[in-house]
């Protein structure tokens, strides 16, 4: 921090453009005496005796593969959440969103994560069904990309869920309009005390516009960094080509400085 107030990593500008405040930040690629260059290559990968070889999985079904990657997580403390996703989604014209969520459930069907059915997210999802979700986690040097659609669990699931939340959690989604602008925070606090009032300490709290999503996916692709950038990438593939079949065998195909082995079978 300069005398300023400034902080000796980015400084800030700040411009008032209409309505707009707009701040500018110009990050200074420096952390103390430390370049930025230095942190990131000083990031460790697996090593050539950790290598993610197909030898190394036990049956070729990327549900079953996710689990176990997702329970290696579970169970490495650095990784606090360990179930948040990246999900990105698009407008019927493809523009763009992504934002984090939790990843509530695994089967053999996809992958379900819980949201407001008012939010940017659902209404995108109305009109491109479309999504891709991303698992990053950095201690384990691992990432998994998910591509395929979304739809809409019943109600009866959406609700059975909902009540096992914390009733904290339960008031607060029927509090809160998400994705629409709202006069102050105060007004969610006030909101969230009348609801209090209203239902008393045993009231079940109603159902929102609030519900699951159901992801079917059509790409499931399992990703290992390596020390020496060869790194490992395997993607399973719902749908097949004309001149596909399924039989277990995996295709290698080098891509610039990584290794891509693609897994084509019914998932």
């Amino acid at each position: 921090m300069n005398g300023d107030g400034v902080c000796g990593v980015c400084a800030a500008e700040m411009r008032i453009l209409g309505k707009w405040a707009f701040v500018a930040l110009t990050y200074m690629p420096t952390f103390g005496q430390v370049t930025i260059k230095q942190l990131v290559n000083g990031i460790k990968y697996k090593s050539e005796k950790e290598i993610f070889l197909e030898s190394s999985i036990e049956r070729k079904e990327p549900i079953s593969l996710f689990r176990k990657w997702l329970q290696d997580a579970c169970e490495t403390p650095e990784i606090i959440e360990p179930n948040a996703m990246c999900l990105a989604t698009a407008t019927k014209d493809a523009v763009p969103s992504a934002r984090f969520v939790l990843l509530k459930d695994v089967t053999a069907d996809g992958f379900t994560f819980f949201t407001n059915y008012e939010s940017r997210k659902a209404d995108e999802l109305a009109e491109n069904p479309s999504v891709a979700l991303a698992f990053y986690w950095l201690p384990l040097r691992r990432s998994v990309r998910i591509e395929g659609k979304a739809e809409r669990i019943s109600r009866e699931a959406s609700e059975a869920y909902f009540h096992q939340r914390p009733r904290a959690s339960q008031i607060g989604a029927l509090a809160s309009p998400q994705s629409k602008p709202i006069p102050s925070r105060e007004f969610l606090d006030e909101k969230e005390k009348a609801i209090k009032a209203e239902l008393g300490p045993e009231g079940v709290v109603p159902l929102p516009n609030w519900g699951g999503y159901l992801v079917r996916p059509q790409t499931i692709e399992f990703w290992q960094g390596q020390t020496n950038r060869l790194h490992d990438r395997i993607r399973f593939r719902k749908e097949l080509g004309a001149n596909e079949a399924v039989d277990g065998t995996l295709l290698h195909q080098a891509h610039k400085r990584s290794i891509k082995r693609i897994e084509s079978l019914n998932m």
